[in-house]
């Protein structure tokens, strides 16, 4: 992974590649840029101050000048463009930017397929503009977990009901897609830890393992209303994952054609109960048809 600090174009310095190397694995199409900061550090852009520091109303990290030069380049360029987006100013300035390449100068979504990665905190309407537009909302189940503890106290009780909000974005997405990742280094990179919060909507407490979790809301989690179905969660960490990144056709599914990559597990995480989710262990890896852990 490269990273570059200036906000100068740089895409001229970067090539384009597709099923490269000897085993076919590294594809170079897409860029990630970062709009603002974190919920935890007061430094996600709100559009309104935050409900524990009405002073601050958080940074964007790249001027909004200087985003919408860089992504009309990007896209005018053939790169798919992700965009680090936590607070409700940086989405809705990010959507902004999608809008107009979408409707005044000819994006083709499906073509295109830009992602807001994090997709944090949204007003109602935008997240109604996500599904209208067709962008895709990259998540990772993880945060809300980790944050549960204080993102009600940073934004109040009318902008966290637009916040961590997956069922809703799943809802409005025209596709229903929405890729679940882990956001490894920051997160674990646990994938059954990720499908147990997407889920359950709660924190695993090593100190009681025979419990299911707990959250500000109680043992169902908190806003249950927006916890992912277990079969939503395993296709946003598979075929959404796969769709998100042009390769549906290639991995995300078991299915005649595609390349066989797939984990064997001890239990039957669709099944259990929730708590033992986190207990399940990997016993078979398989890449491109070939065991790479374990054995079959």
């Amino acid at each position: 992974m490269g990273h570059v600090s200036s906000s100068e174009y740089w895409g001229s310095q970067i090539p384009q590649l597709i099923n490269y190397g000897k085993q076919q694995h590294l594809t170079v199409k897409s860029v990630k840029l970062v709009a603002d900061g974190a919920l935890g550090s007061w430094g996600a852009a709100l559009l309104e101050p935050y409900s524990d520091k009405p002073d601050n109303r958080g940074i964007l990290l790249t001027p909004p000048e200087e985003l919408s030069t860089l992504v009309h380049q990007f896209w005018k360029d053939g790169f798919q463009v992700n965009i680090h987006c936590i607070g409700d100013r940086a989405n809705h300035l990010i959507l902004d930017i999608f809008e107009d390449i979408m409707t005044k100068q000819g994006g083709n979504i499906t073509e295109w397929r830009p992602r807001i990665e994090h997709a944090q905190i949204m007003t109602l309407n935008d997240i109604k503009r996500v599904g209208r537009l067709g962008v895709i909302t990259s998540v990772q189940p993880t945060h809300a977990t980790s944050d549960m503890s204080y993102a009600e106290t940073r934004l109040g009780p009318e902008r966290i009901m637009g916040a961590y909000a997956y069922q809703s974005l799943l809802r409005v997405s025209p596709n229903h897609i929405l890729p679940l990742g882990s956001d490894f280094p920051v997160e674990s990179i646990n994938p059954l830890l990720g499908f147990y919060a997407a889920v359950a909507r709660l924190r695993f407490d090593p100190e009681h393992p025979d419990s299911p979790g707990t959250s500000p809301h109680g043992s169902r989690g908190w806003y249950p209303e927006q916890k992912l179905t277990r079969a939503q969660a395993l296709k946003g960490m598979t075929l959404d994952a796969a769709y998100a990144s042009f390769v549906e056709n290639e991995i995300g599914s078991l299915t005649p054609g595609k390349k066989a990559d797939f984990v064997v597990l001890n239990k039957d995480i669709m099944t259990i109960p929730v708590a033992d989710i986190l207990r399940t262990r990997v016993t078979t890896t398989v890449v491109d048809g070939r065991v790479v852990y374990g054995d079959l």
